[in-house]
């Protein structure tokens, strides 16, 4: 590039002849070089020619990638040339097939035409101009501009429809219906007018986006390439026409070009002004500075709360971490749920931690008895009413007056409150415990049960899990809930099950092996579950010899279904946690598996969603026994091969457990991974041979479940073992035509036995408003809420449909909605074409994009593995 010198004040000659040799032509247009990434570009070249000329307009440029090259200035590249004699002025070259052009004196500017807004690589068109004898060539400076960084995005020029004072252009005469002006710019760096570029193939420069069908030559008054060659023309200045958004590069022929100089409409110009104005991001692109404050963008977590004013509204609901409903606002009738669209339901954590500073507080009805409805049940809450001076109150749900029991008795105040009122939580709170009598215990409560199979296969050995799994089980011990109460034990399998005796009385564990695994027995059913505080020692020298015992294994068998009957047969009189770490896909005895997921054929068919399936219904059967002896199964699956956790999840899905995959496991690499996950399960607080029933005012029912337990009966949910981390879904639907009530009440109940022995009741009370505006059922959705059921119903849908039906599924119900919602308001504020939602729902497309790509719903065979998009499914 030339550069400025300050021991000169003038400028080299024009040399003699042309640097290269110029073919002879009778009429060629003004063309400049193709999209040239750098920081100059040049705007006129001027074809030679040893016969008198017919001129022909200028054509159009495409755009030029790199910083704003400026207006109508010929540039020398790769830097000055040494070979150039220096000069002190303009002169006239001498004889040679270049035109002499008169240069013009223009004004001073400041003004500089705003950045160009086209993606670079894009073609854009400016009008024809035609060209005369005297073309004035641009102004010269020798002052250096800084580059204008290109914008990759934003609103099209502001000053599309006037030309400012202070820019000199030349009116065009051509046929076409749109002209732009073509401003004049200061150039960046002093330039050479007059001086052909240097050949193409000797240029330094940076790559060029597309360089195929884009010839580098961005000379000034020189010799243009051949016509043939350079399928985009490109210009610098003037407001141009842009292609079609979705054009491709070389999308378009000379022919096509030449012709599409016409620019669109002004008022679709404001309209795409406005809806980009919002998305301009002022950043080089590839540079480090991303030109705007990434705090500023919205972040989906900060709005996935509950909104303020429902909390407001009703400070009397339970905290929304145990009971959250996809809208807080009712519909009155199925024509207005026919136009939701979304899921009508609920989210339930029965066991959610409890906020900062916040506990459920624990209520003893002991001398009377806890207080229920007679005929629907539904326990006492802030939301029931009492009348007859106190000796009577009113359900909430089923409106049926029930007496007060004597020693449950207060007086009304003159407001209708019992006088007693702070000193009564369950009518204060949302949230409350309720310590159960002896009639709500079917046996009395038994202690905490953890109970272990591990595979001890040779792959299970060499990958480390065995030893990282026996570690962390140790170094869990102290911490198991329950204590002194807790029972624990122990069964390995590989081609044989393998027994631990642990009795206090022992210095070391007694292993017997059963080999037979068509009949299955258990030696001494006593000795092999025992009081960890008792047996500590024990329990201790059995995990720290573990890895070493089976070290030397070369078994690659897996008796796994054996050895769950034999751990059933073990757990089944107490119940308990079975926690099974599996490495090998089961090969011998009751529930064998084959390998099913290899045939890939099967993807993207109808009979895809049977591989998803379980095969065997063993697996089924033994998960409703478990079930029914208060045994929850949460499976550890460490394969690097397929091990078909299709089936082996189905023991977690119907006992309320909990699928954890780690393909492909290496201590290496994934032991605190394994450590914190193992520890998380056998340290957290959880709720043991639970039942839980959510009840819902008069005109409005549950209809369906989802989640991870046993469906008891039309609406109790068996729940062996429940956790903080334990959710469960439900959808609503109307059972009557109208809603005549205004207000809808819930109510959670879950009932369990603590850690500690206790029986006791959980109790979630919540109320929502009935109403007959769509809109504000949108207005008050909880985006939190519609996800989570939606994943839960899209994953059910892939067990008898196609991955993409299940994707298709959530997309389409959230068009639908949102298309629902602006045909509400678009009229109404002349909103066109374009789309609006509530302030609820701004996150919700990009909850269900991530949705779609996550790992049970994304792609197929070739996106994730079979065994992760089922794992990931029954989580």
């Amino acid at each position: 590039m030339g550069t400025e010198n300050p021991n000169r004040g003038t400028f080299p000659q024009r040399p003699s002849g042309p640097p290269v040799a110029v073919p002879s032509q009778s009429t060629t247009p003004f063309i400049s070089s193709g999209p040239v990434v750098g920081s100059q570009a040049s705007a006129f070249r001027s074809a030679p020619s040893t016969t008198p000329t017919s001129t022909r307009p200028f054509l159009t440029p495409a755009q030029v990638a790199g910083p704003e090259p400026s207006g109508f200035r010929p540039t020398q590249v790769g830097g000055p040339n040494p070979s150039i004699p220096p000069s002190s002025s303009y002169g006239s070259p001498p004889a040679g097939p270049f035109q002499h052009f008169t240069t013009p004196q223009y004004p001073t500017t400041t003004q500089v035409r705003p950045p160009r807004t086209s993606t670079p690589g894009q073609p854009v068109f400016a009008p024809p101009i035609r060209s005369s004898t005297n073309v004035a060539p641009p102004p010269v400076s020798l002052h250096p501009q800084h580059p204008i960084p290109s914008v990759p995005m934003g609103s099209p020029p502001q000053s599309i429809n006037h030309v400012p004072s202070s820019i000199n252009a030349r009116p065009s005469f051509s046929d076409s219906s749109f002209s732009g002006p073509r401003p004049t710019f200061p150039p960046s760096q002093p330039t050479f007018p007059g001086y052909p570029g240097k050949p193409s193939n000797i240029v330094s420069q940076p790559p060029t986006v597309q360089s195929g069908p884009f010839v580098n030559n961005p000379g000034g008054y020189g010799p243009s390439a051949p016509p043939t060659s350079v399928p985009f023309l490109s210009q610098q200045g003037g407001f141009v026409s842009p292609p079609p958004v979705a054009a491709p590069l070389g999308a378009y022929s000379r022919e096509q070009m030449q012709r599409q100089v016409s620019g669109p409409p002004m008022g679709a110009m404001q309209t795409l002004a406005e809806d980009f104005s919002s998305l301009s991001i002022n950043s080089v692109p590839g540079a480090m500075d991303p030109g705007l404050d990434s705090s500023a963008l919205p972040r989906p977590l900060n709005g996935d709360v509950e909104p303020k004013s429902f909390a407001e509204m009703y400070p009397l609901n339970c905290n929304c971490r145990y009971l959250r409903l996809t809208t807080s606002a009712i519909p009155n009738s199925q024509s207005l749920v026919s136009r939701w669209h979304l899921p009508l339901g609920a989210v339930v954590c029965p066991l959610a931690e409890a906020p900062d500073g916040e506990e459920v507080p624990i209520v003893n009805f002991a001398p009377t008895g806890i207080i229920r409805c007679r005929r629907c049940r539904t326990y006492v809450n802030p939301y029931v009413t009492f009348t007859d001076s106190g000796r009577k109150w009113r359900c909430n749900i089923c409106s049926l007056l029930n007496d007060v029991p004597g020693d449950y008795f207060a007086h009304l105040d003159g407001s209708g409150r019992r006088v007693d009122l702070n000193e009564r939580p369950e009518l204060t709170k949302g949230s409350a415990e309720f310590i159960a009598p002896a009639e709500y215990m079917v046996r009395p409560p038994m202690p905490p049960l953890y109970f272990f199979m591990i595979d001890v296969s040779i792959s299970a050995v060499r990958s480390g899990m065995l030893e990282v799994v026996a570690q962390t089980i140790k170094s869990c011990l102290d911490r198991l809930p329950g204590y002194p109460r807790t029972q624990i034990g122990f069964i390995t399998f590989d081609s044989s099950i393998h027994f631990y005796s642990m009795k206090s009385s022992l210095t070391q564990p007694q292993m017997m092996v059963v080999s037979d695994l068509d009949d299955i027995f258990v030696p001494l059913p006593d000795d092999l579950l025992v009081n960890l505080s008792e047996s500590r020692s024990v329990v201790d020298a059995f995990l720290d010899s573990l890895p070493s015992m089976f070290q030397d294994n070369v078994n690659v068998e897996s008796a796994f279904g054996p050895a769950l009957k034999a751990a059933f047969m073990v757990m089944g009189q107490l119940g308990g946690k079975l926690l099974i770490f599996q490495n090998t896909l089961p090969s011998l005895g009751v529930g064998r598996l084959r390998l099913r997921g290899d045939d890939l054929r099967v993807y993207g068919t109808d009979k895809e969603y049977a591989l998803r399936v379980a095969e065997d219904p063993f697996y089924k059967q033994m998960a409703a026994d478990c079930t029914k002896c208060q045994i929850a199964i949460n499976v550890y699956a460490f394969s690097d091969k397929y091990t078909d956790i299709a089936s082996l999840g189905t023991l977690a899905k119907y006992t309320g457990g909990q699928v954890y995959y780690y393909p492909s496991f290496h201590s290496a690499i994934h032991k605190e991974k394994l450590r914190h996950e193992l520890t998380r399960d056998l340290t957290r607080e959880t709720a043991w041979e639970a039942v839980m029933r959510i009840r819902c005012g008069k005109g409005v029912r549950f209809t369906s479940y989802h989640g991870n337990f046993m469906l008891r009966s039309t609406d109790l949910l068996a729940l062996p073992a429940v956790d903080c981390d334990k959710a469960y879904a439900m959808q609503m639907s109307l059972e009557e035509t109208l809603l005549t009530t205004q207000t809808v009440y819930f109510q959670v109940a879950l009932l369990y036995t603590s850690s500690s022995g206790e029986r006791r009741i959980r109790v979630h009370t919540a109320a929502a408003p009935v109403v007959t505006d769509l809109g504000e059922m949108y207005n008050r959705a909880d985006t939190g809420a519609i996800v989570s059921l939606f994943s839960r119903l899209a994953i059910e849908k892939t067990l008898s449909y196609k991955l993409e039906e299940a994707r298709s599924s959530v997309q389409q119900r959230i068009v639908k909605a949102l298309r629902e919602y602006r045909n509400l308001y678009a009229v109404q504020h002349r909103l066109g074409g374009r789309m609006i939602y509530p302030e609820s729902l701004k996150f919700l497309p990009l909850y269900g994009l991530l949705l779609c790509k996550s790992t049970p719903l994304r792609g197929g065979y070739a996106d994730a593995q079979l065994d992760e998009h089922c794992a990931a499914g029954h989580t």
